[in-house]
């Protein structure tokens, strides 16, 4: 399988000595760095853009991890009071997910540091998940590799769940964006109808289930892993000792066919109580994220009928022959259909015709995989078991619910580089803390040695020292 490739936004220079007025003048080296950390992030992204073969994500995933404790930094600072504006600064980023006639993303500019923290945050998930992408697309099919050994397909297993965990950490950025930033961003200003549909809490909620849905495809990759080297040795009914349980499997592609389902139903209705009666195209994502997430529905849909219909040929005995041929005839028109309504989409950028490509390859090779059990069971039920064969009506009333296999890895905010809640800061608290508990100290002892004020010496000579 592959998953979503997202086009990375790219952002404007900025300074931020030019709006920061540091009160306690301690700054001054914090918010240089600040500023150097972002031009980096800035100099990363465009020569990602610019790169014409394989893109280095984990530069990109290094450039962000230098920034945000900088970023969290300052905000630690302006809530502090410690540094403050002289003016709103406005950051320029690029929106990738609009929809747009000439195919090219608008740049928008936005004000407020929560739009930069948002806008970041939103491409280090980005780039969590096309780091995912190129690490399966370089294990190739090798669990059906004859040749591979145990030791290979279990060192390619481990890169495998590697993706996995990128994938749920990304899950985790994006429903932290929905969740906290977004709305401490509505907070500060009561403009959010002019932003792009990237930085609303439909797509972001949207990507947090399609990154979980593509995690837990992989799961299953993983999990059938060695079944399919089996499988591969000798094909075909019955499935080899080493297959997971059908329905598991069959539960695990009902959960991502919802979760894609959910996510496309957010993605459609971006802020739909202010963008969409604006009427504007860039209010609306992007066809291809909202093509990504109609395909996989379906393709995770018809998986989840094609394992219930193995389920039912495997373990239901006879009397469920004819369910067998029902559930996988239903899983091979449903294949059939959106093999035959990808035909005819022309697509001029390479990375998705390319990611049109795999797609469709896939659903040749599930097809060809579902026609063989089809007749399989169907042979078997015409001679041995004799049972009638459901409508798909009487299925849909057995379909059991889905099963989670991953969950989001939550995102926990770096500690600021600077400003309260830093270990510089912590460390500097802490040494005035101890320097009056010292001057006190000092002061008590002061006051034990001199005489009390009002009394009188009580003897002769008092006072007197020779």
């Amino acid at each position: 399988m592959t998953t979503y490739l997202y086009e990375l936004p790219t952002t404007g220079a900025i300074s931020f000595t030019d709006f920061c007025v540091d009160q306690t003048a301690s700054y001054t080296t914090s918010i240089a760095d600040l500023t150097q950390a972002r031009a980096n992030l800035r100099a990363a992204l465009k020569e990602s853009k610019r790169a014409d073969g394989e893109k280095d994500f984990l530069r990109l995933v290094k450039a962000v991890d230098d920034y945000l404790p900088h970023l969290y930094g300052i905000k630690a600072c302006f809530d502090a009071e410690e540094i403050v504006l002289s003016s709103e600064p406005v950051f320029s980023w690029r929106s990738t997910l609009s929809a747009n006639h000439f195919n090219t993303s608008p740049r928008q500019s936005v004000p407020s540091l929560h739009a930069d923290l948002a806008f970041t945050l939103l491409t280090y998930a980005f780039v969590l998940s096309n780091l995912a992408r190129v690490t399966v697309a370089s294990l190739g099919r090798y669990e059906c590799e004859r040749a591979i050994s145990e030791v290979e397909r279990k060192a390619k297993d481990d890169k495998l769940n590697f993706s996995v965990v990128l994938l749920c950490r990304a899950c985790g950025v994006f429903k932290h964006l929905s969740e906290k930033v977004l709305p401490e961003w509505d907070k500060g200003e009561s403009s959010s109808h002019s932003r792009p549909p990237d930085v609303t809490q439909e797509v972001t909620n949207a990507l947090a289930k399609m990154a979980l849905a593509d995690a837990q495809q992989l799961a299953i990759r993983k999990l059938l892993s060695k079944s399919a080297y089996d499988n591969t040795i000798s094909p075909g009914p019955p499935l080899p000792k080493s297959h997971p349980s059908p329905a598991l499997i069959a539960k695990l592609f009902l959960e991502c066919s919802e979760l894609y389902s959910s996510a496309r139903a957010l993605a459609k209705t971006p802020g739909a109580s202010h963008a969409k009666s604006k009427g504007r195209e860039s209010d609306e994502v992007t066809p291809a994220l909202r093509h990504y997430l109609a395909d996989t529905s379906a393709l995770c849909g018809a998986l989840a009928h094609k394992w219930l219909g193995v389920d039912a040929g495997e373990n239901g005995g006879r009397t469920q022959g004819g369910a067998a041929v029902a559930f996988l005839g239903w899983a091979k028109s449903e294949l059939e259909e959106l093999r035959d309504g990808r035909r005819g989409v022309v697509n001029f950028d390479r990375d998705r015709r390319e990611t049109r490509e795999l797609m469709k390859g896939r659903i040749a090779e599930e097809l060809e995989s579902v026609v063989v059990f089809w007749k399989h069971y169907k042979k078997m039920n015409d001679s041995l078991h004799f049972q009638p064969v459901p409508r798909t009506s009487e299925l849909q009333t057995v379909i059991p619910a889905g099963r989670t296999a991953v969950a989001a890895k939550p995102f926990t905010p770096p500690p600021p580089a600077f400003g309260p809640g830093s270990v510089e800061h912590a460390r500097h608290q802490a040494e005035l803390l101890e320097l009056n508990v010292e001057t006190d100290d000092v002061g008590e002892n002061r006051s034990q040695d001199r005489p009390p004020i009002g009394r009188e010496p009580s003897y002769a000579g008092a006072g007197s020292y020779f």
